[in-house]
């Protein structure tokens, strides 16, 4: 990995773990559809005129089907799980949770036409990584039922999660990532339309949450899009994926300090297994794209 993938990394790693942390502010006045409708929409004011300017989107003609998939897969659909979700359960928990994300890959990449082999490691890592999971869940501060209907909710934002990298690595390698990243925010800005119409808020919010907003729109969705290009174009999507090693540290120290949430034991014990086995489902996978990305 070259220094400026390095700091992409790292920038994107603190940039993401800081979403849950302003998506918990943001719920607290606002409707998941609006929060995350909002949060699309800032993105796309600032990205769709560059992208345009830049003759990125008429490369995407032939990839039409991709580009309205992977704005379900990668926005509009986790952003409004996960804001769902973060009414019920705590932010450093949802942060944990998306941490799962380089083992769904790894499940589902062969759907994508991306097949990795399984060996003893991985599947020693898969087992950690449920097992965190289940530790996390089953020992942690899930309350029922309204805390576990607030963890399908993230459940599903990391199934999505996992898929958008997948369809970057099949379908957009080589593209302006300018192209791919606003004409799939239009797309789920558009689907969301209607539902935040219909959950506007009857009064102006407070200042902390239309702060909330923008550094979901600028940082977390703008720069943060374009980070994860540069890094899966880079170094593929698994490689890529590692960046949820840090977000959940994040999440969780913005969480228990700011918000004075609690974890439990169950919660650090399941936060170790899962990131523990996320990096050995996904060490291999790792080495491997980088020999393929040599040998090219």
């Amino acid at each position: 990995m070259s220094w400026r993938a390095g700091l992409a990394f790292v920038a994107l790693g603190i940039i993401w773990g800081v979403p849950y942390f302003f998506i918990k502010l943001a719920v607290q006045e606002l409707s998941p559809f609006v929060v995350a409708w909002a949060r699309i929409t800032l993105a796309v004011l600032i990205l769709l005129p560059i992208a345009w300017r830049r003759d990125a989107l008429r490369p995407l003609r032939s990839h039409k089907s991709a580009v309205v998939v992977f704005g379900m897969a990668e926005f509009a659909v986790p952003f409004v799980a996960i804001a769902i979700g973060e009414r019920w359960i705590d932010s450093s928990l949802t942060g944990i949770l998306i941490a799962a994300v380089p083992l769904t890959i790894l499940l589902i990449s062969r759907f994508f036409g991306i097949e990795e082999r399984l060996g003893l490691w991985r599947l020693l890592g898969l087992g950690l990584g449920l097992a965190g999971v289940v530790a996390l869940l089953g020992f942690g501060t899930v309350t029922w039922p309204l805390g576990w209907i607030g963890v399908a909710c993230v459940l599903i934002a990391t199934v999505g999660y996992a898929i958008g990298p997948l369809i970057i690595q099949r379908h957009f390698r080589g593209f302006d990532s300018l192209g791919p990243v606003a004409a799939s925010l239009l797309v789920a800005s558009l689907v969301l339309l209607l539902p935040a119409a219909l959950a506007m808020p009857h009064s102006m919010p407070s200042a902390v949450v239309l702060s909330s907003i923008a550094v979901l729109g600028v940082v977390c969705t703008a720069l943060a899009m374009l980070l994860m290009f540069y890094l899966v174009g880079h170094a593929g999507a698994s490689r890529a994926s590692i960046v949820t090693y840090v977000n959940p540290a994040v999440a969780t120290l913005l969480g228990v300090w700011l918000l004075q949430e609690r974890l439990g034991l169950g919660g650090y014990l399941g936060f170790a297994l899962v990131l523990i086995g996320s990096w050995l489902a996904t060490r291999s996978g790792a080495v491997a794209v980088k020999a393929q990305a040599e040998a090219a």
